[in-house]
């Protein structure tokens, strides 16, 4: 059964300008790995803006947007061994997910030059 689903837009530059300036922003919202992945890609603001926007659309999935405790550095996006996102959830967010009894989640992220787009699918028992 689906739980949710949800969607997000966000503009690289955005995420460019907060990732060079406010100190903190990356620890705050990227787990580690999702840092050296991006910071590995040549038009690495757009990877970046591509996880950000799964994490925004991951929230809008769930429902309730950021609060009650959840992370945006607990829902880490990784890639399979063919690239497609998949999304990993850590602390609090993993006992939410747990608590709703996740099964599945799906997520898909384009990015271009300026724009970069995700969409999450939630499915529950």
């Amino acid at each position: 059964m689906i739980y949710g689903i949800g969607t997000d837009l966000i503009e690289v530059e955005r995420v460019k300008k907060s990732v060079e300036k406010i100190n903190g922003f990356k620890e705050k919202i990227f787990c580690p790995g999702e840092v050296a992945y991006c910071e590995s890609k040549k038009n690495k603001f757009e990877h970046y803006a591509g996880r950000f926007a799964v994490k925004e659309a991951f929230f809008k999935a769930i429902g309730t947007g950021w609060r009650n405790g959840l992370g945006f550095n607990e829902i880490e996006v990784v890639n399979d061994k063919l690239g497609k996102p998949v999304i990993n959830l850590h602390g609090k967010t993993l006992e939410f997910a747990k608590k709703h009894k996740f099964t599945n989640m799906q997520a898909t992220i384009s990015h271009v030059k300026n724009t970069a787009v995700a969409f999450v699918i939630i499915e529950n028992s």
